[in-house]
């Protein structure tokens, strides 16, 4: 599998499909425009505003594309979302903090993001809501299956191919912001100190060599998406 667009300075490799992992984003400066309702119908809402932001700002598209979901009403952090419930941010990555300043730009909203370390898992199929809830899944099972880690964020996804790639054949990732558990917490089944980093596929395909995905050379046309390496 491929990406059309380079990685941020400093993200790690995508997750090959099918595969869990953990690992840790850099702090990134990225685009982001945000709204309510059907997160699937927004992807293509969002994207124009978006595009236009780099494009007048003379910046190369960059992979992958992110989606940050906040479900409305009280809920656990791994529980199915309903496309039509709750907001969405869809974000545009810079490659490197230097190409233009944090602020507001009409509807889009540039910002520097936190550090974080996410539970994260290789998808391959069409983007949107039923892929997210499918990878969450998987990711609700790794970590019921040991005690080290517990969820402590809102969903997202990372969307690494554009319009050019067949809808069963796009590249992405849902992850889960983690935190390491107390040393006094509870252990998550019978005493299971951890999880394989590596699980079975959840799509019906062969996992992928975990190798850097190849690029292609950035230009500001036809967005993509990125991704990240695994945790030492």
């Amino acid at each position: 599998m491929m990406i059309e667009a380079p990685l941020p300075e400093g993200y790690p490799a995508p997750t090959p499909p099918g595969m869990i992992e953990l690992k840790t984003y850099p702090s990134v400066r990225r685009a982001e425009y945000s709204a309510k309702g059907s997160s699937n119908f927004g992807m293509n809402v969002g994207f124009w505003p978006l595009f236009n932001h780099i494009k007048s700002r003379e910046i190369a598209m960059t992979s992958p594309v992110e989606m940050d979901y906040k479900p409305a009403g009280e809920r656990t952090p791994l529980a199915p979302m309903q496309d039509a419930e709750g907001s969405w941010t869809m974000s545009f990555l810079y490659r490197k903090a230097d190409l233009g300043p944090t602020g507001e730009d009409g509807r889009i909203k540039v910002v520097d993001t936190p550090e974080m370390t996410v539970l994260s898992i290789g998808m391959r199929g069409a983007y949107g809501m039923g892929t997210v809830n499918s990878g969450m899944d998987a990711l609700s099972k790794w970590l019921a299956a040991q005690s080290q880690w517990e969820a402590i964020g809102d969903p997202r996804g990372l969307n690494y191919n554009g319009p050019q790639v067949s809808m069963k054949n796009k590249w992405s990732e849902v992850q889960i912001v983690v935190r390491r558990q107390s040393a006094t917490a509870s252990p998550a089944t019978g005493g299971a100190s951890s999880a394989p980093s590596v699980v079975t596929p959840v799509t019906p395909t062969a996992p992928v060599a975990p190798s850097p995905a190849p690029v292609a050379p950035a230009t500001p046309v036809n967005p993509p998406a990125t991704a990240a390496q695994p945790r030492p």
